[in-house]
């Protein structure tokens, strides 16, 4: 019996990680690619936030369409604060990092907390081709 154990156990582990590759797999790509694409300088993770606030970043070209995403600005309910374009800032039509920024001007909600959305354009509508970074906020 104990010479097969090693063998039982690296089965085991072949089949655990197959079944978490299989269930999980799509998502951490999907993670690891949404870095690589958009970063978000301004606002901080949980950054306290108020009217106006300055969205500032940068995004692969891909991320926009003629030169613009949407971002929204959702109270802690998911009601729509605010949405309005990001614009890049120079030359959009690569695949490089292109700078971003807009300012959201927005009525003090009634939570303390919220979630701001930096849609990618996807003008083909097509939800494969559909990506988001959501940032959790608090409100002053």
């Amino acid at each position: 019996m104990n010479k097969y154990l090693p063998i039982i156990l690296i089965i085991i582990l072949i089949v655990t990680g197959a079944l978490c590759w299989f269930y999980f797999g799509d998502k951490l790509i999907s993670a690891i690619n949404r870095r690589d694409q958009i970063v978000v300088y301004q606002p901080k993770t949980n950054q306290i936030v108020s009217s106006p606030l300055l969205v500032k970043g940068e995004a692969r070209g891909t991320w926009y369409f003629e030169a613009s995403f949407p971002v929204m600005l959702l109270d802690g309910n998911e009601n729509e604060l605010i949405v309005k374009p990001a614009q890049a800032i120079g030359e959009w039509m690569t695949e490089n990092f292109v700078p971003f920024e807009v300012t959201l001007e927005f009525s003090t909600p009634t939570t303390e907390t919220g979630t701001l959305v930096l849609k990618k354009d996807n003008p083909s509508g097509l939800p494969e081709y559909d990506d988001e970074i959501r940032i959790p906020v608090k409100f002053r």
